[in-house]
């Protein structure tokens, strides 16, 4: 650590992944620590996350890695099934990537271990705070999500358009869900179902369908299970076995953002969903923002010329953020093929999981292998 954030003030808005993830290195590193959250407590509904190795590293440095072992799941394997359940290909994290950390966790745990962490390492926490305007003060970090402010204050309004997808959330219970702790993605034509076990006896779901119906962004609006269950009533294997138990859902409207394209102006910065929000099919909204919170840190720490640390952070960022983004947005694609393409796909998908199974899961090393705590601020 080079000392420049030693006793300088930072204001973080927004107390989500990003924001909490960003205090927490910035505090660690001597700065001056204040989060304006708009909510009048730091809680999360919301529901299951896998973090990859690329964040989890990044929690490792930050020292939470234990807090965070005793309340999830090591992700194992991530298996690719038919719509009808029957298996696809099996990619095994466990054999393959044996030293790499996959983990299975539920947003609101996650989100309680960073704020400890954060009131632990003494940064003030002002909730209730509605913050429309970039507050005063030397540095102003924008975390504040998929509709940020901060973002339309260094960007100017920006629409983004619906993809013609909607996608449902849930929560189920299930004993022996931890048993088989992989992530299995169930692959229809114009639809796929994500799930994967959750600590506590818990299963997560995600369920996407392409449709015409405009749904509005974000996860607080409720929808009738039924819905759900109709939408994937063809679908085999456990799916129906799930469904069937799920008592609530929340359903939200899948819509395409670009990656901002001015990330800071030497004193308001933007990071995770507010610089680049995703479609949620790489499983790496939250890394992104982890990945994003310990290089702005790292940059500002190392660079006592606060426009210059600002200006290398967007540079190392994104670039990587942009990619990931384009990658999340052909997975969209290439989970709901239909007729001879989708067939083809499987076929290739089979054979490569018998003869090299190692190199399907090589296409993401650039992902997985990354090392934000070792790249050079």
């Amino acid at each position: 650590m080079a000392g420049a954030l030693r006793s300088r003030p930072v204001t973080v808005v927004g107390g989500g992944v990003a924001g909490l993830t960003a205090a927490i290195a910035l505090r660690q590193r001597g700065a001056d620590v204040t989060i304006l959250e708009r909510a009048p407590a730091i809680t999360e509904v919301g529901a299951g996350l896998q973090l990859s190795p690329n964040a989890t590293r990044v929690l490792d440095a930050l020292g939470l890695m234990p807090a965070l072992d005793a309340v999830s799941l090591p992700s194992q394997a991530v298996r690719l099934r038919d719509a009808s359940g029957a298996d696809v290909v099996r990619l095994d994290l466990a054999r393959h990537r044996p030293r790499a950390r996959f983990r299975l966790i539920h947003r609101a745990r996650l989100i309680e271990i960073l704020e400890h962490a954060a009131r632990q390492a003494g940064v003030r926490i002002a909730l209730g705070q509605a913050v429309d305007t970039p507050p005063d003060g030397t540095l102003a970090i924008g975390a504040d999500g998929l509709h940020s402010r901060m973002r339309t204050a260094l960007n100017g309004r920006e629409v983004p358009f619906f993809t013609g997808q909607t996608a449902w959330r849930a929560v189920i219970a299930d004993e022996n869900a931890a048993n088989a702790p992989e992530a299995q993605v169930f692959m229809g034509p114009g639809r796929h179902l994500v799930s994967y076990p959750l600590a506590g006896g818990l299963r997560n779901i995600v369920a996407v369908l392409e449709t015409r119906d405009w749904q509005d962004e974000g996860w607080s609006r409720p929808d009738d299970p039924a819905n759900l269950r109709a939408a994937f009533g063809r679908f085999g294997g456990p799916v129906p076995g799930w469904l069937a138990q799920v008592d609530q859902t929340h359903v939200w409207g899948l819509f395409r953002h670009e990656v901002a394209a001015r990330w800071q102006d030497g004193r308001i910065v933007i990071l995770g969903d507010a610089a680049h929000p995703t479609l949620p099919f790489m499983a790496q909204g939250a890394c992104m923002a982890i990945e994003d919170a310990w290089t702005l840190a790292a940059c500002l720490d190392h660079r006592p010329d606060q426009q210059a640390a600002l200006l290398r952070y967007e540079s190392l960022r994104k670039p990587r953020t942009t990619r990931i983004v384009a990658a999340a947005n052909d997975n969209a694609r290439n989970y709901h093929l239909t007729g001879p393409k989708r067939l083809a796909a499987h076929a290739a998908l089979r054979i490569g999981g018998k003869v090299a199974p190692g190199a399907i899961l090589s296409r993401f090393d650039w992902i997985y292998d990354f090392d934000p705590v070792t790249e050079a601020p």
